[in-house]
């Protein structure tokens, strides 16, 4: 017969079995459980009695038995009476040890205790001298051995004094940097369009080639309508870059192709005997030219020499 609903549907006789072993099997579980938990909460009891004897008083004492006695609320009169009734009966309790204090004297390592060293009882201080000669030797203070070299370890004065003589010395560097740069130096050059027009300018040290190409323009007419960025330097066959300074060149010691870059003047290396192993030292006038003038040109000696400087290259003069 098919159920009405699927509530009326117990299963079948299998299914049947299988739930009355499970509700079996739960029911045991339930009573192990419940065995489990009993036996756990006796052992806790016992235990916590075990531990409470283990702390418990082996005597009884007047002042235990004055506590037991007066538990509660009671009047100062009542107190009194049962205090003194256990003090009658004294000699079958036993009063409880009274801890006797020790002073000890302990040296003070400060130099401000002084005070409290005699602000001490008179007992304390009777009983000092034998104290103290039970306390052992003051320990030794440990100090710095002169004969050895501690150079290697920090030390903020020596430190602070290096510092102080680091930024001495920076600013002397500096204060003769700025020095030099400041004198004044004749740099012989021609203006070079085909032919040589040769003239000196004094021009401080410190004085870049852009700025030296702008007093170049003021000496000559042709080169009044014509920028700096259109203009080269030239020097010992090498183009030097506008943003290099005559101090730079003197400084570093740079030398181009055909001679040295740090004399601006013009001379020439005269020698009895020709030495190969010494670079020569004779020094040539500067040449300012147009660029495009050398652009048109630069096929054409000595304009196929030229090349532009660079301070990591070594040439040979």
């Amino acid at each position: 017969r098919v159920p009405a609903t699927m509530t009326d549907y117990k299963g079948s006789s299998l299914d049947q079995t299988r739930i009355r072993q499970l509700e079996k099997k739960r029911e045991q579980e339930r009573q192990q459980f419940t065995e489990q938990l009993q036996k756990a909460k006796k052992e806790s009891e016992t235990n916590y009695r075990d531990i409470s004897s283990k702390f418990a008083a082996r005597t009884s004492t007047a002042e235990d038995q004055l506590k037991h006695e007066t538990i509660g609320l009671v009047t100062a009169e009542e107190f009194r009476k049962k205090k003194q009734e256990l003090q009658l009966e004294g000699p079958s309790l036993k009063e409880a040890p009274k801890r006797k204090r020790e002073n000890k004297l302990q040296k003070s390592k400060l130099s401000f205790d002084i005070e409290e060293e005699e602000a001490a009882d008179a007992d304390g201080s009777a009983s000092a001298p034998e104290d103290a000669e039970m306390l052992p030797p003051p320990a030794k203070r440990i100090s710095k051995d002169p004969t050895v070299d501690t150079s290697f370890l920090p030390d903020r004065e020596r430190d602070e004094k290096e510092r102080l003589e680091r930024l001495r010395l920076k600013q002397e560097w500096l204060a003769e940097q700025e020095r030099k740069k400041e004198e004044i130096i004749p740099i012989t050059f021609s203006y070079y369009d085909g032919t040589g027009h040769r003239k000196t300018i004094k021009a401080k040290a410190g004085t870049t080639i852009e700025q030296f190409l702008g007093l170049v323009r003021k000496e000559f007419k042709e080169l009044r309508g014509v920028s700096t960025d259109n203009l080269l330097f030239i020097k010992e066959d090498l183009i030097i870059p506008h943003n290099y300074s005559f101090y730079e060149l003197v400084e570093t010691k740079a030398r181009g192709k055909s001679g040295p870059l740090f004399y601006w003047d013009v001379h020439e290396d005269v020698r009895f005997t020709s030495d190969a192993s010494v670079e020569k030292e004779e020094s040539h006038a500067a040449k300012v030219v147009e660029r495009r003038f050398y652009d048109a040109n630069k096929h054409i000696f000595p304009m196929r020499r030229w090349e532009v400087f660079d301070p990591n290259k070594k040439y040979d003069s």
